[in-house]
């Protein structure tokens, strides 16, 4: 079992600017939850361009949600967080193998979520939450990733073994949310009991639904 409680916590809670309706914030707000992290929300409205604003800009000069503060360490980039974490706070390697085979295995799933996931699951749910309408072709790249994945775990309880990495927790999130940019599940039941799997981890916390069709604002996240 993967206990959620992290041995090397820090001192003072980790503040996470973050947008609610973005799954790469929720990512990290998933982890930090299950590593037992304190936590403190710092809620960044991108519809009123508060991620373009000089303050926003000093910590991320990309202008992209998630950023965290851990002490004098302020970082970008949801994935290259999650590794952080892994690193910092997860000192018996359970999320991030020390080996170098199980490392890559997990960066292999870190490259997925930054390209084919990306550009499958979360561009359909962005054309619709924020746009209204549906991306036939994000959405046919979503179908293709899942049914690769739903092979993957066809064999396999989570994406790199037996246990939970930080490789589902970088695909989870926008895999548990694509029906709402048109993109069914129905055909993958391997991903289906996976994200089962993840829900039922101590600890977890989910995203709440978004309200769809909205428009304005877009979702500026990396």
């Amino acid at each position: 079992m993967v206990s959620a409680m992290s041995t090397n916590a820090p001192a003072h809670p980790i503040r996470l600017h973050r947008f609610v309706r973005s799954g790469h914030s929720h990512r990290v707000q998933l982890f930090l939850s299950l590593l037992g992290i304190p936590v403190e929300l710092v809620d960044v409205a991108l519809d009123r361009g508060a991620h373009r604003s000089p303050g926003f800009l000093a910590l991320n000069r990309f202008g992209q949600v998630p950023v965290i503060e851990d002490g004098e360490v302020t970082l970008a980039d949801s994935n290259a967080i999650l590794v952080y974490l892994a690193g910092r706070h997860d000192p018996a390697g359970q999320w991030l193998p020390r080996d170098p085979v199980g490392a890559a295995r997990v960066q292999v799933w870190l490259s997925v979520a930054a390209g084919p996931l990306a550009a499958g699951p979360a561009a359909a749910r962005r054309a619709v939450v924020f746009g209204g309408a549906i991306d036939p072709r994000a959405v046919a790249e979503a179908d293709r990733l899942l049914a690769l994945i739903d092979g993957v775990l066809a064999s396999s309880r989570f994406l790199v073994g037996d246990r939970p990495t930080i490789a589902d927790l970088a695909i989870y999130t926008y895999a548990a949310h694509a029906p709402e940019g048109g993109v069914s599940l129905e055909r993958h039941e391997h991903v289906r009991a996976w994200l089962a799997r993840i829900e039922a981890l101590e600890g977890f916390v989910p995203m709440a639904p978004s309200p769809i069709p909205r428009t304005g604002g877009g979702d500026v996240s990396g």
